[in-house]
């Protein structure tokens, strides 16, 4: 699927996303920055992505980890900071979110600062999720 915004593309595509790319947004934030890139062409290869593209050139990015029938993890949201503050993580959620192979399925994620932002989209704090850290990342 490809949706448009202005000048702005966002693709479900894999073949549009730029590894090379993708590692360097993550890298620069808190929960990606020790992935090494053998890592991130992996989470590609297997999760539903969307690639956020202005010109060809990837300003953002963002997946889903899911079964498609029961459940999601919504994963790696990332905006280029000058794009940032500008409605792109908005929209690009939106669309996450409505995408027809996860609209059905219970979508949850993890955040250490965005709580508020996510409640925009009607997530909401549980207490029965449980997780474990990940080794070597």
């Amino acid at each position: 699927m490809i949706w448009a915004k202005d000048t702005v593309l966002l693709s479900d595509d894999k073949k549009l996303v730029n590894v090379v790319r993708t590692h360097q947004l993550l890298s620069e934030t808190y929960w990606g920055i020790r992935r090494p890139l053998e890592v991130v062409e992996k989470m590609i290869e297997t999760s539903l992505c969307f690639t956020l593209l202005e010109d060809k050139i990837q300003i953002g990015f963002g997946r889903a980890v899911t079964d498609v029938t029961t459940f999601s993890w919504i994963a790696d949201i990332v905006i280029s900071p000058e794009y940032r503050g500008k409605g792109f993580g908005k929209w690009m959620m939106e669309c996450i979110l409505e995408h027809p192979d996860i609209s059905e399925t219970q979508k949850v994620l993890q955040t250490r600062d965005a709580h508020a932002y996510y409640k925009n989209f009607d997530f909401e704090t549980n207490p029965a999720l449980m997780s474990t850290a990940v080794k070597g990342l």
